[in-house]
């Protein structure tokens, strides 16, 4: 079930209020930041030790995180100014979609929730139904790409590095070496990560975020943004709920409490269950 690579996170850019989930503990041993930490103190002196086990909790300032040396205003300026600027691309990107009348959806997950397996069943299915295109974004490799390439679908792969996320910059330059792609669906394939990609809007339509049974029912509850900006649930590899602890219908109702409008759709990429569900979905959305 592992966090969404912690570790891998050296950013560019210290913006993401989201990232307090995944860097709690980076900072836990430093107490020399001048900034918003008087709750904490408070909390250890009025509290006995042993039921709170030294929990520390980041991200309850203005800014929603905490960067050493650096005042939650300034963050707050830094976000700003890094979301703004990609906000920007972002309306630019979805004038040329709206244009082209395609439907473009933000795939999110953790690693391994079976995006990419779902996504080539996907566009083998719209295969002779509608045209296709896909960014692929990964860290590394180009493993993905080229499974989706062998469905014969174009795609391109962008390789984020140490970044956690697409940003509407890499789409826009991605969608220069895509064909045109008139009255089809781009699908974008974002970082696994449940964090990051939140923040950044792409020119996408939907965002769709993928979770599969073999993760947990509290996902919505652990990633709370991600969910409020889904339009849609995709519950994964319901083939495996025999085998797994799963309850699909807290999950949904954990969804709903941090989405009332969230939609929800069953599916196993393996078997094709519920993916007339999903085919119908793409059609109407």
């Amino acid at each position: 079930m592992g966090h969404d690579q912690p570790h891998e996170h050296h950013h560019d850019h210290p913006h993401d209020h989201h990232h307090d989930h995944a860097h709690s503990h980076d900072h836990g041993h430093s107490h020399a930041h001048p900034h918003d930490h008087s709750h904490e103190h408070e909390h250890e002196h009025e509290h006995e030790h042993e039921h709170e086990q030294g929990d520390l909790h980041y991200g309850k300032g203005e800014a929603g995180l905490s960067v050493p040396g650096m005042g939650q205003r300034q963050l707050i300026a830094i976000e700003m100014d890094v979301l703004a600027k990609n906000n920007a691309l972002a309306a630019h990107n979805r004038e040329h979609f709206d244009e082209a009348a395609q439907l473009v959806l933000n795939l999110v997950s953790s690693p391994g929730s079976g995006k990419t397996t779902l996504l080539c069943e996907t566009l083998r299915q719209l295969a002779d139904k509608r045209p296709c295109a896909v960014i692929e974004g990964d860290q590394q490799t180009s493993a993905d790409a080229d499974r989706i390439r062998a469905t014969g679908v174009p795609a391109v792969q962008i390789n984020t590095g140490k970044g956690c996320h697409l940003d509407a910059k890499m789409v826009h330059d991605a969608c220069h070496q895509l064909p045109a792609n008139e009255g089809g669906i781009l699908f974008i394939e974002n970082v696994g990560n449940l964090v990051c990609p939140a923040s950044f809007d792409l020119g996408e339509k939907y965002k769709v975020a993928i979770l599969s049974v073999t993760e947990g029912e509290e996902k919505p509850l652990k990633y709370p943004d991600m969910f409020a900006a889904a339009q849609l649930m995709v519950i994964n590899k319901i083939d495996l709920l025999p085998y797994v602890s799963f309850d699909v219908a807290r999950c949904i109702e954990n969804a709903k409490r941090v989405n009332p409008y969230i939609q929800v759709i069953q599916v196993s990429a393996t078997t094709g269950e519920g993916m007339d569900a999903w085919l119908n979905w793409l059609a109407t959305a």
